[in-house]
């Protein structure tokens, strides 16, 4: 069964001309495409792993035979459609880049679009070109009996995710990622949820790399300038042996909630060009955009070229890596910065500690979570990626440090508390690329915590015990010493082939 008719590989105009057709496309002010979805937010309960051995993965699985099922209702809705088809490359290396396709339907051509500004080109013309990992989508066709009727089948051994009755442009971005992890793992690697930057300091360029879930500031991390910083990537890199990263995208996909022109002049010259792509982002009748209204969804996104930053730096041309910062959206005991040993790092990759944002959906919004590695992304075994990060680390000299990005002492509620805001974050990486934080050993988790940093005159936020004692809340602190040493522990304990040396390191 084929399409009415395909579109290959359409121009960047053609794609956002068929865009503009949409009903639930509108015009900026900035010029730019704005599309109201029905899915406004990534769909992980509707997200399955094809196999018929469920010991293969720690996510849902799918048997095979209800996958073929589910292959054949597609193929069937996309005969007598348009589609169009965007081909590229994760990745920009010659040698290690991945060859990625995209099977959309013409009527939701805006994720087409979103998708083509963030492949690497595909300087081929013609010929047989196969990918290694394709996206099928089918945004208008219902999965019955799956959650919210919307299935996102994911088969790792043909490298093809069929996408059914999502909207939302995360699925197909995510679609060719997640196979791509597996690619990654396969080669000796991992692949990480993180951005990637470098910061010039003593002499040289400092190659950082920036962990965290969705919308704990992973993406604001990577995009503040510090010491003339340039950002590499924003959302997923490649960790190899010897501290080698290589990079995926070719653009950026980012949340537009409170952006600010001011703390992120960066992204939001790039989100406010007419080139860029935005999805779910609140504009009134006459096109005026407002990143702060959240009346329909807070998980506003745009996308935009690397082109569109002015300044960047290619992957192909950053050295090896000397600092992991792990982001951890806290509200309690966790300090703005801690430096970590190899064990311990490995342990606090693998708890992914940090609370949900609207990235996630209703499901995770406000909550207290724990992802390992901070990557919903991974599709194999979670204890694998722990004991990767081991070994990685194990193989090139990398400084690990868990960052707080947002509060000490309680919820924003609670008057007692403070924000860790951007500036402070800002100040903890240009001390970290220039090494001049001065450090003391916790004494109730075993890292270190600065006793100073540069640009940063509140000791509270670097040693939220202070702060806890200052307030007559001593005993607090101590309980959620308590909860946390034997939640983490327990937690890790559910990892069956996890390395009992990341288990040991919160004991």
């Amino acid at each position: 069964m084929q399409p009415l008719r395909v579109h290959d590989n359409p121009s960047p105009e053609q794609l956002r001309a068929f865009s503009e057709e949409m009903p639930a496309c509108r015009i900026t002010e900035f010029g730019s495409v704005n599309v109201q979805t029905r899915a406004t937010s990534r769909s992980a309960g509707s997200t399955y792993i094809v196999t018929d051995d469920p010991e293969l993965t720690s996510g849902q699985t799918l048997s095979r035979d209800e996958y073929d099922r589910i292959a054949r209702a597609q193929d069937e809705h996309m005969a007598g459609r348009e589609m169009v088809v965007v081909d590229g490359y994760i990745g920009n290396l010659e040698g290690f880049r991945t060859r990625a396709r995209l099977t959309m339907d013409r009527a939701n051509a805006n994720i087409a679009g979103m998708q083509q500004k963030l492949y690497y080109p595909r300087e081929e013309a013609g010929g047989d070109w196969e990918p290694e990992v394709h996206v099928i989508y089918t945004p208008n066709l219902p999965a019955p009996g799956y959650p919210d009727e919307r299935c996102i089948a994911v088969d790792l051994d043909l490298g093809v995710t069929r996408i059914l009755n999502s909207d939302y442009f995360g699925e197909s971005k995510k679609g060719g990622l997640r196979m791509w992890n597996r690619i990654v793992y396969d080669r000796g690697g991992l692949a990480l949820h993180a951005g990637c930057k470098v910061v010039p300091a003593q002499g040289r360029e400092r190659v950082f790399l920036i962990i965290g879930l969705s919308g704990t500031g992973k993406t604001t991390t990577t995009f503040t300038t510090q010491n003339d910083s340039l950002p590499v990537q924003d959302d997923f890199v490649a960790l190899m042996p010897g501290g080698r990263v290589y990079g995926t995208e070719n653009g950026c996909f980012a949340k537009t909630f409170s952006l600010d022109p001011e703390l992120e002049p960066n992204i939001y010259n790039a989100v406010t060009r007419p080139d860029s792509y935005l999805e779910n982002v609140y504009q009134d009748e006459s096109g005026r955009v407002n990143f702060s209204e959240t009346s329909y969804t807070k998980n506003g996104r745009a996308v935009f070229g690397m082109d569109a930053l002015g300044r960047w730096k290619d992957p192909r041309e950053v050295g090896l890596v000397d600092y992991l910062l792990i982001l951890n959206r806290n509200e309690n005991i966790i300090p703005a910065v801690a430096r970590m040993s190899q064990a311990q790092a490995a342990a606090y990759f693998m708890l992914g500690e940090t609370t949900g944002t609207s990235a996630g959906g209703k499901a995770e919004e406000g909550k207290f979570l724990r992802v390992p590695g901070t990557n919903p992304f991974f599709p194999l075994r979670h204890g694998q990626q722990g004991n990767r990060i081991l070994e990685l680390l194990a193989s090139h000299p990398i400084e690990v440090f868990l960052m707080n990005t947002g509060r000490v002492g309680g919820p924003q509620a609670d008057d007692r508390s403070k924000k860790v805001r951007i500036p402070h974050s800002s100040a903890v990486v240009k001390a970290i690329a220039e090494g001049t934080i001065s450090w003391t050993e916790d004494e109730d988790f075993g890292y270190a915590v600065a006793e100073a940093v540069p640009g940063i005159d509140d000791a509270e936020l670097l040693q939220p015990r202070k702060l806890y004692d200052r307030e007559g809340r001593i005993d607090e602190y101590r309980a959620l010493v308590d909860r946390f040493r034997s939640e983490r522990l327990e937690f890790l304990k559910d990892f069956p082939d996890l390395d009992e040396e990341i288990i040991k390191a919160v004991g």
